[in-house]
């Protein structure tokens, strides 16, 4: 139950990073909210098995740059998350820049702190 939660909360979180942030999108031809619910899917799995190794190799560096380092981190994950999920589901997933992977991984931050903090998980 604890994973489907984390998988709504995330697709609501790419959600509304693909309305928000310009260079961010879906296309292709899977309807949006699929593509954003798979998206979620591939998302969620990739934050909890690649994730907290990135955060362990990349601890110096965080800790050198007081936490930001923890953004690029978000931006790595959201970058794998795009490249496996247009190369198994061919999903559409289009990351224009990095700066807005960069930006897009800010509002999935916040969003999904939000929704956590609503469904109250922690």
């Amino acid at each position: 139950m604890n994973f489907i939660i984390r998988w709504l909360v995330t697709a609501v979180a790419v959600g509304a990073a693909v309305w928000l942030v310009p260079g961010i999108a879906v296309a292709g031809t899977t309807e949006t909210w699929v593509a954003v619910a798979i998206f979620g899917l591939i998302l969620s799995i990739v934050n909890i098995a690649i994730k907290p190794i990135m955060q362990v190799l990349s601890l110096p560096i965080t800790v050198l740059t007081l936490g930001i380092f923890y953004l690029v981190v978000n931006t790595l994950m959201l970058y794998i998350a795009a490249w496996i999920s247009n190369g198994l589901f061919n999903v559409g997933f289009d990351i224009a820049t990095f700066g807005s992977a960069f930006v897009a991984s800010i509002v999935i931050s916040i969003v999904s702190a939000f929704m956590n903090a609503i469904v109250g998980k922690d």
